[in-house]
């Protein structure tokens, strides 16, 4: 049965404010992170019907649901949980998960880092730099891009994350469909599990994943590399990604994987137009309502590129900066990126000027 209602926070402001503020704005800690919400999007679907209303959050109290009401309180408690830690880490603060592509034809960096050598090195530099995870991919997911076997995907990452897990303490996770490729991952030092199919592309990996029991981003996209970028279409992209990432999460629960060990991902850029990504990125705050981490990756992709005019993907980094800030400002805890060392001092600089107070570099 799909989803009837759905609730967007908005009106967020710094939690730092919250105690000279609470009484005029009335707001409530947004995951219990840095940012508290006063206002709400109510958003009702019936249907092909959608119909959207803003209330205050006395309005929302008052409102009789009807057959609705534990949907709408279960949303709206959601909105408020704590989240889990993530591989021992807090989320009270936006992480960096840095990127280390082993492929040869990434879309991003083309293959500067396929060398196992040279992607450790690219890795502790991110490391050194401010990143809180490094996310080591074997298998590049770029649109159009054929898969390699699960031996190739095996040959070129585990090296690396063996490497990396000897030098530094850094958490790793591995971007990989595979379920074999999961289980060599982790026995050579892999934290968390990050799939682009959600696990739906290997019909092992969800057993994998409960077996293997560490944190596991789902992602949503829309077919596969080779096809995701052929005319994806939606009724209503923000409703129908968070319908599919609570059904994915549904399933992965039923299947001995636990609800704390999951991170969501939205899927900028994969199966997605730049009307769809623009709307997922205005509207990135209706998935706290699953009550679970949300991981943002938005870095260097095609959609930046369409609105500032920059053809290479690399020259990227200000336009990526800014979809980081905005994921931030929206309660993202976690902002996957290729440039951590400008990401992390714009959001530190973001964070103090909205603040109005200082906190040191590297917190």
């Amino acid at each position: 049965m799909l989803r009837e209602i759905y609730l967007r926070p908005l009106g967020l402001f710094p939690a730092a404010l919250h105690e000279a503020a609470k009484d005029v704005w009335g707001g409530l800690p947004l995951a219990a992170g840095w940012l508290d919400f006063t206002a709400l999007e109510v958003i009702e679907r019936n249907g092909a019907r959608v119909d959207r209303f803003i209330a205050g959050l006395g309005q929302f109290f008052e409102r009789d649901w009807g057959r609705r009401t534990l949907n709408a309180s279960d949303l709206f408690e959601a909105l408020r949980a704590a989240r889990p830690r993530l591989a021992g880490m807090a989320l009270d603060r936006p992480r960096l998960m840095g990127i280390v592509n082993v492929t040869p034809d990434s879309f991003s960096d083309g293959g500067a880092h396929f060398d196992a050598n040279m992607a450790v090195a690219h890795g502790l530099a991110l490391a050194a730099d401010g990143a809180d995870i490094l996310d080591i991919g074997g298998e590049s997911t770029r649109p159009g891009a054929e898969p390699v076997t699960e031996t190739e995907e095996i040959r070129r990452i585990v090296p690396v994350i063996a490497g990396l897990r000897a030098r530094s303490e850094v958490r790793i996770s591995i971007d990989t469909r595979n379920a074999q490729v999961m289980r060599e991952a982790v026995a050579a030092g892999a934290d968390i599990i990050n799939d682009v199919s959600a696990l739906m592309h290997d019909p092992l990996a969800v057993e994998t994943a409960a077996e293997l029991g560490v944190p596991v981003v789902l992602m949503h996209a829309q077919g596969d590399p080779r096809t995701m970028q052929t005319a994806p279409a939606y009724d209503d992209v923000v409703l129908d990604v968070f319908d599919f990432l609570e059904a994915r999460v549904e399933a992965c629960c039923r299947a001995g994987i636990p609800r704390e060990h999951l991170v969501l991902d939205p899927g900028i850029g994969f199966g997605k137009t730049l009307e769809h990504n623009l709307a997922l990125m205005a509207g990135l705050s209706i998935f706290h309502g699953l009550g679970l981490p949300i991981l943002l990756g938005a870095s260097r992709k095609r959609f930046i590129g369409t609105l500032t005019g920059v053809e290479i993907p690399a020259d990227r980094t200000h336009g990526s900066v800014g979809a980081a800030l905005s994921a931030a400002a929206q309660g993202a805890q976690i902002i996957r990126v290729h440039d951590i060392a400008a990401t992390k001092a714009a959001l530190t600089v973001f964070q103090a000027c909205n603040d109005g107070r200082a906190t040191a570099a590297g917190g």
